[in-house]
């Protein structure tokens, strides 16, 4: 009788549903306040970046769940699995690297403050200067970086860092590029100051989330060759937003990604007393990278050791992250993105055109002969194929 019950119910479920099982769900996270990448109005959720993950989930007939989060607790969040990936402006970090995977990036952008034109601030690096930021964001960081003599103001949600600043509760607010159009709309008497940095945005997916990693870079690079990007960018984050998904622009940013772990690294092997370089370690790297993307690992290897040689030239930066369980793990994911965008460079790539795509790397330590050696094996590796499949 309880099998006959259970099979009624069964079969009344798919005559109601037509029989077609409902779409898997993609747990979006995402926050609703960072213009222009992910807003949430009157008219519903609306942005760079929501624009891109619903088309990414069409194509692969998936239904988005948003999973709205704060700034101050998403890298809680994140750790408490609430999400398959986030997007809205999320900004490459090296510890986020560490509890996640990024796809290529999507965009870039820099870290700017916005003052009043009628205040004479000589610098914003002092103890009178009041600056609003958003909090637990990437920006209070470098905020904090940048001006710590500074009065900070963290202020959440990120849109009332804005309404701060304007009833003249701070005589600053930082923001980035592609944010302080926003902001400026419809004020008078304000500047920008900057930008100070150059940061990358990408979706952020869990460590475990390979497959699925490298279905959303697939996408992104795809929509990046077809104009669906260049399109998404031109309506919101302006006519000059450049391109990022590209192959070479991509692998410049996986690159940058795994030197800025390597101060990290040198804190470890601080810590336990082991020598920066790693023959065995480092003949495993090389082992697991494609044949022909090896020119690239052996410089990018020896780039390594200098920024953990001029890390190790200062005084400790506190506590890291253990070697092998977090640290090399990490490594390996950027290091897959590495391989995988190594093998799509254009065979035509020029030594101007490698140089030009690793002169913006803002990497503390690493020399000039470094960055060219690293461009010399991007042009090699080019060279010695077509681009394979992703």
């Amino acid at each position: 009788m309880r099998c006959l019950a259970t099979w009624l119910a069964a079969l009344l479920l798919a005559a109601c549903t037509g029989g077609e099982a409902a779409p898997p769900v993609l747990r979006v996270g995402t926050s609703g306040d960072y213009a222009p990448f992910s807003m949430l109005g009157p008219a519903g959720r609306g942005g760079f970046d929501v624009e891109l993950v619903r088309a990414f989930a069409k194509e692969r007939g998936l239904r988005v769940r948003w999973v709205p989060f704060s700034w101050a607790t998403l890298e809680r969040d994140f750790a408490a699995g609430r999400f398959d990936l986030v997007a809205g402006g999320v900004t490459v970090r090296p510890e986020r690297s560490l509890a996640g995977r990024f796809s290529v990036p999507t965009a870039s952008a820099g870290a700017v403050a916005l003052v009043r034109e009628a205040d004479e601030i000589a610098r914003l690096d002092h103890a009178r200067v009041r600056i609003a930021v958003n909090r637990g964001g990437h920006l209070e960081r470098v905020a904090r970086r940048l001006f710590p003599a500074a009065q900070l103001l963290p202020v959440t949600p990120n849109a009332a860092v804005r309404d701060a600043f304007l009833a003249g509760e701070a005589d600053a607010a930082v923001t980035d590029t592609l944010e302080a159009p926003h902001w400026l709309a419809g004020t008078r008497g304000l500047r920008v100051l900057g930008p100070y940095t150059r940061d990358w945005k990408a979706w952020w997916l869990p460590a475990p989330a390979g497959e699925r990693a490298r279905e959303v870079d697939a996408f992104l690079l795809a929509r990046e060759a077809d104009g669906t990007l260049a399109a998404l960018r031109a309506t919101h984050l302006g006519a000059g937003a450049a391109p990022t998904a590209t192959p070479l622009t991509a692998l410049a940013a996986a690159v940058e990604e795994r030197l800025a772990l390597m101060p990290l690294v040198a804190e470890a092997k601080r810590a336990a007393g082991a020598p920066v370089q790693a023959p065995a370690q480092e003949a495993a790297v090389l082992a697991a990278a494609p044949a022909r993307a090896r020119p690239l690992f052996a410089a990018l290897i020896e780039a390594a050791r200098e920024v953990q040689e001029h890390a190790l030239g200062g005084p400790p930066a506190g506590p890291a992250p253990d070697l092998d369980a977090t640290l090399r793990p990490a490594l390996a994911r950027v290091g897959e993105r590495i391989a995988a965008l190594a093998l799509r460079l254009p065979a035509d790539l020029d030594a101007a055109a490698a140089r030009a795509a690793l002169a913006p790397l803002a990497v503390p330590g690493l020399s000039e002969p470094a960055r060219e050696r690293i461009a010399a094996a991007l042009v090699e590796v080019a060279k010695s194929g077509t681009s394979g499949a992703f």
